[in-house]
């Protein structure tokens, strides 16, 4: 559910040879557009050196790669992205047969897992609060001494109380809010407008009570700093944005009675169901994955909008993302889909803590080993060690082992220094292979827009655009081995840098494998010398 998370931050905002000590200059108030692309001995910061890279493929052939974006929808109709969208070339538009023998009936430009006949889910609860609802049918009544699985039992006490602990907090938030909308119409006195700096100077002295307060006034403030100016609004318009977001978790993900997978008309439970869904690909939503596809390949030549990291690539969009957390049969398939028609590389910007059918997942993640293909996915936004607690999907499977095809992104910011890490970011010494720019990322949205976003759902595609990038111009090389070249070539930052989610330093090799950044340029100097 990283793109709900990456939706509120974004209402915020939501190095070795490069000599970083020497390059650093005074930081500026605030990023570059397109700082991703920028190089930090040319410009100063710390962003991937896209240029740089394509100097050196200068004369060089590329051959089109298919990036499959598993997300919640593109808009294949966008100007910057039109271009570069994935059309199935074995599939008649609309004509209602499945030419191509492939199960799926006019998959045109990708799939929609999530989707029915007549409608789609847009709204879908949290994984936790599945498994809490079909454990608590058996046990809520159940006597302890005559428990005979004691350890599903457990595991049913232990969801159970976590999950309480989430559906008080959203509570909590929502009440805040509500309150704080109140203390100002209050002191409005009939007047229903507001300046929005005097909302943002409430917060700079408003003491949270509780950590449920503190996470709504970050999500109030998170929202408010992104208003342009001191603009005069109606208070409820003011609050309407943060109440929406907070709803969300009370009406759909921790709502035990919600369930709109009917819409969709499976047999859930089987989960080597293949065959479901439909060809829509464009969402109700759909600004995250559109973001995250421009990040990819967004048109280099089109002199609009924003660039994208490769410059020869078909964009193949498919849908399991909703407002919420997405299902592991759903994920699974969308592998599946992407390997059998013929992706190279996955973008996955969404993850969750708790997963309800690893193995399904673990099995399509196999499965596209087996067709040489590199899944690429967002390390999660909630400042935590991925080496401790659990950020579904992954790359360690059940049984042991691991994926040899998989890269984990952590975010990086444009904020020099002990600031380089994105306060928000997951992280890991062994879980995390390599941090990409993630902070005020500018890309396209729905409707031929464009905003800047954060978080490690915008890392993800900058990576996944890189190998996307050496698959193009190295197209010999296997995924395992664009993989190894990504992390090898990152540029590692050598100055200490904050533990995301907190003020303590640490070297930057104690946050990923890697150590450093990644670095197209330098990607596709070592892929030279495979």
């Amino acid at each position: 559910m990283f793109k709900l998370q990456v939706k509120l931050l974004s209402f915020a905002l939501m190095l070795g040879s490069f000599g970083v000590a020497q390059a650093q200059k005074e930081a500026p108030a605030k990023a570059p557009v397109g700082w991703h692309h920028l190089d930090m001995k040319k410009d100063g910061q710390f962003g991937i050196s896209t240029e740089q890279a394509y100097e050196q493929l200068k004369g060089m052939k590329s051959q089109k790669v298919v990036v499959a974006v598993i997300d919640d929808g593109v808009d294949i109709n966008h100007e910057d992205l039109k271009s570069v969208i994935w059309t199935n070339p074995k599939e008649i538009a609309d004509n209602g047969i499945d030419d191509d023998k492939n199960g799926y009936v006019d998959d045109i430009h990708g799939w929609n897992f999530i989707g029915g006949k007549a409608e789609d889910i847009d709204h879908d609860s949290k994984e936790i609060t599945r498994l809490y609802r079909s454990l608590k049918t058996k046990y809520e009544n159940a006597d302890p001494a005559k428990v005979t699985d004691k350890a599903e039992y457990d595991r049913y006490l232990s969801i159970k109380k976590d999950f309480e602990k989430e559906l008080k907090d959203a509570q909590s938030q929502l009440d805040m809010v509500n309150a704080m909308e109140g203390i100002f119409k209050g002191a409005a006195k009939g007047n229903p407008m507001v300046a929005l700096s005097q909302v943002k100077t409430y917060l700079k002295t408003f003491k949270p009570a509780t950590p449920a307060e503190k996470k709504a006034k970050t999500i109030l403030k998170l929202q408010l700093m992104a208003a342009k100016g001191d603009n005069v609004l109606p208070v409820d318009q003011i609050f309407a944005e943060a109440k929406e977001q907070m709803a969300s978790f009370t009406d759909y993900h921790l709502n035990v009675n919600y369930d709109p997978r009917a819409i969709v008309g499976d047999d859930y439970v089987n989960v080597n169901e293949r065959i479901y869904g439909n060809n829509r690909v464009i969402s109700h939503n759909g600004d995250h994955g559109t973001h995250v596809a421009g990040l990819i390949g967004a048109d280099r030549k089109n002199d609009i909008g924003g660039k994208g990291v490769a410059d020869n690539v078909a964009i193949m969009a498919i849908r399991v993302v909703p407002d919420g957390d997405e299902r592991d049969k759903d994920v699974a398939n969308a592998i599946r889909y992407a390997a059998d028609n013929g992706a190279k590389v996955v973008n996955m910007s969404f993850g969750k803590s708790y997963a309800l059918n690893k193995k399904v997942v673990d099995d399509a993640v196999k499965y596209a080993a087996s067709k040489d293909v590199l899944l690429v996915h967002a390390a999660g936004n909630d400042g935590k060690n991925n080496d401790k607690s659990n950020n579904f999907p992954n790359d360690k499977f059940e049984g042991g082992g691991e994926a040899t095809n998989w890269i984990e992104v952590g975010a990086s910011n444009w904020k020099p220094g002990a600031d380089r890490t994105a306060n928000f970011s997951n992280y890991g010494k062994t879980g995390v292979d390599v941090f990409s720019p993630g902070v005020d990322i500018f890309s396209s949205t729905k409707g031929d827009k464009y905003d800047s976003y954060p978080g490690t759902s915008m890392a993800s595609p900058i990576v996944a655009g890189t190998a996307a990038l050496i698959r193009s111009y190295f197209p010999a090389l296997s995924a395992s081995e664009v993989k190894e070249i990504i992390i090898k070539s990152a540029v590692p930052v050598t100055e200490k840098v904050k533990i995301p989610g907190s003020k303590k330093k640490t070297k930057f090799s104690e946050l990923c494998v890697s150590g450093g950044i990644v670095n197209a340029a330098k990607a596709v100097e070592m892929a030279k010398k495979k």
